[in-house]
C-alpha cells in the first residue's frame, strides 16, 4: 500500500478497535459484568478473549493512538499478487457463515488452491478484513441486535452521558437579496444534570456543525465519557466518531423508532420551541442575533430554572428537595464528580479535517475555490493539509519529516517575488561518499581476487 493508503488503513484499523473495547470502558461496569461483555464482545467478532483485553490494555496506555497497528517497514511485498482477490474470496466466506473463524478461512483458500500453504497470515488476513469494512459492518450488526429499553434512566453523575440533536430554528432573511433561510440549532445536553453544554443556530444543517458543537462543548466544559445520538447523518460520520475517539470518547447511536431513549433532549426541545416564539416576536432578522438572544435565554431562563425531570429523579430514589426546586446549573454545580478539561491544541488537532493536494509550478495549491502560498520548495510534492471546516484559513501544511507550515490564500504583490529556492524534489544533497566509486572499487577488488586465483592455478600440473 502506498504511504497514504497506509496511514489511513491505521487510523481505521484504530477506529474499529476503539468500537469494539467502547462497551468496556463504562466506568459503572463491575467486575463480573465487564468479564461477560469482554466475552460477548469477543465472541461475536471472531476473536480471542485475549485479543480483546490487549485492545483495552494499549487503550487505557496509549490512547487512541495506542489502538493503531505498529508502522510497517517500507520494502518489497511479501503478499502474493492475488491478495485482493483473496480477501474477497474471504469476505464472501465469512459471509456465507458469519462464525467462521479466519484461520477457517485460510484452510479454506488453501484447501481450494487459491493460496499457497503457509503463504496466509491470520493476523495479515483480520486487519484487511477490517480494513475493507467488513468489521465495521459486523459491528454495526451487533449494536443494531441489542434491544434498547424504553425504561426511563438517569447517570448518577455529570459528564458520565451527554445527548446531542439537531433542531429546525426560525427561518431568517438571511440569504441572497434577502433571501429566507431556514436555520438550525445543534445543541449538547448533560444527561445528569440537564445542563446545556452547548447550543449554536446554524444557517446549515451540514456534519461540520455536529462537530463545532462537540468542539465547544468539550473546550468550555472537559472531556465527557459518551455520547448518545440518534443515527443522522451527521451523527454517524466517521470524521464525528475518529475526532471524540482520539480524545477517548464513546459515541453510541439509538435504535431507530426508539426517541423516547433521548428524551432529555427532546424535552429540551420544547423549550426551545418557546425562545422561538420569542425571537418572533422580538422580530429577530439576522443569525448573530438569534445566538445572542438565545444565550441569554439559556444562561438567565433555562439553566436557572427549576427542572421537573430533576425533581422526578431524585423522588423516585426517595430523596427530598427544596421547595422551590433544582435547577440544571444547581445540579451542575453541586455536583462533586471532577471535570477533566483537555488542553485547547488536543481538542483542535481532533476536530481537524485532512486532505491531500499537489503543489503547483508556482508554490501553490487550490482548496475550497481560492489558492493558498506553500512554498516553492515543494512545487510538485504531494502534501497534507489540516483545517477547521468552519474556520478554514489558515490551512495548515506538512509534508514528510518537515516542521508543519502555514498556507493562507495568495495576494497578487505590485512586484515581483525573489527568485524562488529549488523544489526540494530538485536540491542536491551532500553525499559522503561516491557511492559509484565505492561499487566500482569492490568489483575491481573481486577482480583482482579472481585474476589471483586464475595464476596460482595455472602452476598446477596433474602428474601422469
Amino acid at each position: 500500500m502506498e504511504a497514504k493508503e497506509i496511514t489511513t488503513w491505521r487510523d481505521d484499523t484504530a477506529l474499529d478497535r476503539f468500537r469494539l473495547i467502547s462497551p468496556l470502558l463504562d466506568p459503572t461496569l463491575d467486575r463480573d459484568r465487564k468479564i461477560l461483555l469482554r466475552k460477548e464482545i469477543a465472541s461475536q467478532n471472531d476473536l480471542s478473549e485475549k485479543t480483546i483485553r490487549r485492545y483495552e490494555a494499549s487503550y487505557l496506555q496509549g490512547g487512541f493512538a495506542g489502538l493503531k497497528p505498529a508502522e510497517r517497514k517500507t520494502g518489497p511485498s511479501r503478499l502474493p499478487a492475488n491478495f485482493e482477490e483473496l480477501m474477497q474470496e474471504a469476505i464472501q466466506l465469512k459471509r456465507e457463515v458469519p462464525t467462521r473463524s479466519v484461520h477457517q478461512i485460510i484452510f479454506i483458500l488453501e484447501g481450494e488452491g487459491k493460496a499457497e500453504p503457509g503463504v496466509l497470515k491470520r493476523s495479515t488476513v483480520q486487519d484487511h478484513l477490517y480494513a475493507a469494512g467488513f468489521g465495521r459492518k459486523q459491528m454495526r450488526k451487533y449494536n443494531e441486535g441489542q434491544k434498547s429499553s424504553s425504561k426511563r434512566f438517569c447517570k448518577p453523575n455529570r459528564m458520565m452521558l451527554v445527548q446531542a440533536d439537531i433542531k429546525y430554528g426560525p427561518k431568517l432573511p438571511i440569504g441572497k437579496n434577502g433571501k429566507m433561510i431556514q436555520t438550525y440549532l445543534s445543541s449538547i445536553i448533560d444527561d445528569h444534570s440537564r445542563y446545556i453544554l452547548a447550543s449554536t443556530f446554524y444557517d446549515n444543517q451540514e456534519k461540520e456543525i455536529v462537530e463545532d458543537t462537540f468542539h465547544k462543548a468539550i473546550l468550555k466544559h472537559g472531556r465527557f465519557d459518551a455520547g448518545y445520538v440518534d443515527n443522522g447523518g451527521q451523527y454517524i460520520s466517521k470524521q464525528l466518531i475518529r475526532s471524540l475517539a482520539k480524545l477517548g470518547i464513546r459515541l453510541f447511536h439509538a435504535r431507530p423508532n426508539s426517541g423516547q431513549s433521548k428524551g432529555k433532549v427532546e424535552k429540551f426541545h420544547q423549550v426551545v420551541d418557546s425562545y422561538v416564539a420569542e425571537a418572533r416576536a422580538k422580530k429577530i432578522r439576522t443569525l448573530e442575533d438569534l445566538n445572542r438572544y438565545w444565550i441569554i435565554f439559556l444562561e438567565e431562563y433555562y439553566q436557572k430554572d427549576s427542572h421537573d425531570g430533576i425533581r422526578e429523579y431524585y423522588e423516585s430514589r426517595g430523596r427530598s428537595i427544596p421547595k422551590d426546586g433544582i435547577s440544571p446549573e444547581m445540579e451542575w454545580n453541586r455536583d462533586a464528580r471532577p471535570l477533566v478539561f483537555l488542553d485547547a491544541s488536543v481538542v483542535g488537532e481532533a476536530f481537524l479535517h485532512h486532505e491531500t493536494r499537489v503543489v503547483d509550478k508556482g508554490g501553490c495549491i487550490s482548496f475550497q475555490g481560492k489558492d493558498y502560498e506553500v512554498s516553492a520548495a515543494l512545487i510538485g510534492a504531494e502534501v497534507e493539509i489540516a483545517y477547521d471546516p468552519l474556520h478554514p484559513d489558515p490551512l495548515r501544511v506538512t509534508y514528510r519529516d518537515m516542521p508543519p507550515v502555514e498556507a493562507r490564500p495568495v495576494s497578487i504583490s505590485p512586484f515581483c517575488d525573489r527568485k524562488p529556492e529549488l523544489p526540494i524534489s530538485m536540491q542536491g544533497i551532500e553525499p559522503e561518499t561516491s557511492r559509484f566509486l565505492d561499487v566500482l572499487e569492490k568489483k575491481y577488488a573481486e577482480s583482482q581476487e579472481r585474476l589471483t586465483n586464475a595464476i596460482s592455478f595455472s602452476g598446477y600440473r596433474k602428474e601422469g
